[in-house]
Formats: C-alpha cells, sequence, structure tokens
C-alpha cells in the first residue's frame, strides 16, 4: 500500500493503531540522513539530498476523526490530507 501527499509518493506505510501512529516513508527508512518536527508535532525525516522521506504522525484517526484533516507544515511548504484511504481502517 501507498499514500500519496504533497506529490510524494510514500511507498513504505505502517500505521500501529494500538498507538494511533501512521509511519509513511519513501523507500527503506534507513535512508534518513536528517530528522526535524513539524509545528504541529509531526516527525520529519529527510534524505542526504535534502528531500523528504518519511513523516510519523502520531494521533493520526484522532486527528481525522477531531478535526477531519492532518496538516503536515514541512519547511519549504504546507500539506495536508483529508483522506487516507484504508491505511487508518480499523483492523
Amino acid at each position: 500500500m501507498s499514500v500519496r501527499l504533497g506529490g510524494i509518493e510514500f511507498d513504505n506505510v505502517f500505521y500501529d493503531r494500538e498507538v494511533d501512529v501512521l509511519y509513511l516513508h519513501v523507500g527503506e527508512p534507513s535512508s534518513a540522513v536528517d530528522w526535524d518536527e513539524s509545528p504541529e508535532g509531526h516527525h520529519l525525516r529527510f534524505g542526504a539530498d535534502g528531500q523528504l522521506v518519511g513523516i510519523t504522525i502520531v494521533n493520526a484517526r484522532r486527528l481525522l476523526d477531531e478535526d477531519g484533516v492532518i496538516e503536515i507544515t514541512l519547511p519549504e511548504r504546507r500539506i495536508e490530507t483529508r483522506d487516507l484511504g484504508d491505511v487508518l481502517a480499523p483492523a
């Protein structure tokens, strides 16, 4: 399963329902060499070329249920999603 956000195709996707954490990554997570946090508290991972390669969203289901949207402010732009398809579907 993959998720497309802000023009980035995250092909390594894992949702931990037990703790409501969504992990999105382009390729293998080990490709990240730098880390940051968005103003909303999401964890951002960047590759050697400075491109965003991963996002960790804590309370993903709660955010969508309460706000109807997940906002992610990146250093160069802000992206948001209202639909994560089957990624956050109940087991």
